[in-house]
């Protein structure tokens, strides 16, 4: 038996479709509709993009007035801190001009000077520091406990200009231990030191010049001087847990106003790691610390 009611409810289905199918292929086929549609976005987007370029623009001038601020607020809070002072910088590994500027200007800024500029020989010249150091304590350097003990006294005098040291070696061993020099030796009353992870040494040099850095750290740091490590904001790898581990005062942000002037700061006696890297404490000394850094 023919059942009406479900070909009556066929034929409504297929009416529908037939109808929608005609709307929608009228909406598509509707150029004016579709590019009313596209100009409506594209004039969304473009107001959007006008406004996040203003809010960059504004954002932009207040940090230009911050860094502004920081420049000129900068001299004032280092002005004469090192005054007098004689300053070393060390290389431990190839110089920099950068940094050697950088360090330069902010310990001139305050009033102090760059007398000794350093780096150490890296790999050791080892032959040459043997031959160097023929007659003393420390030939031939057949250990790494030894060349650790020969940089602790090198250490010592670097500091002390060669001053009320008993073995005077450092005058000695100077060509096979540096690279480059400028300066004189006098008596230093702040270190700065620079580190470049050694690359591209067996085992054996990797291992003798762990053991030279450690015993001029150590032999800097026993004179009671402050020895700060630094580096550049996008030094990689970073040398901070290296400076950490040596129990330095450190500055990861040197390239920047609040690296050089926190700088100045761990120069006359302040301690922590900072800068703006996940090991820094903080971005500089707390007012308090600053406040009681020896004049």
């Amino acid at each position: 038996m023919i059942d009406y009611r479900y070909h009556a409810l066929s034929l409504a289905a297929v009416l529908f479709a037939l109808a929608l199918g005609v709307v929608i292929g009228v909406a598509i086929g509707d150029s004016n509709l579709v590019s009313s549609a596209k100009n409506g976005i594209v004039h969304n987007l473009e107001s959007e993009i006008g406004e996040s370029r203003h809010q960059a623009g504004v954002l932009q001038g207040k940090l230009t007035e911050e860094e502004a601020f920081a420049n000129g607020l900068y001299p004032l809070a280092t002005h004469e801190l090192l005054n007098g002072r004689n300053i070393g910088l060390l290389f431990l590994g190839n110089s920099s001009n950068q940094i050697n500027s950088l360090v330069g200007g902010a310990v001139s800024q305050a009033g102090g000077q760059l007398s000794t500029v350093v780096a150490l020989r890296e790999p050791l010249d080892l032959a040459g520091l043997d031959h160097e150091a023929s007659g003393t304590h420390y030939s031939p350097l057949s250990s790494t406990t030894l060349i650790e003990r020969l940089g602790a006294i090198l250490g010592k005098q670097l500091v002390s200009g060669g001053q009320n040291v008993t073995h005077e070696i450092i005058s000695r061993v100077r060509a096979g231990l540096m690279s480059a020099f400028d300066g004189q030796l006098t008596r230093l009353e702040g270190l700065v030191v620079m580190r470049a992870e050694p690359t591209g040494m067996s085992l054996e040099a990797s291992e003798q010049v762990a053991a030279l850095e450690s015993g001029v750290i150590a032999g800097a740091s026993a004179v009671h001087i402050p020895v700060v490590g630094v580096e550049l904001t996008g030094t990689e790898p970073s040398q901070v847990s290296w400076y950490t581990g040596k129990n330095l005062s450190s500055v990861d942000d040197l390239d920047a106003s609040a690296g050089q002037a926190a700088l100045v700061y761990a120069l006359t006696g302040d301690r922590g790691a900072f800068g703006t890297k996940a090991s820094a404490n903080s971005l500089l000394p707390s007012p308090a610390a600053a406040a009681g850094a020896t004049p």
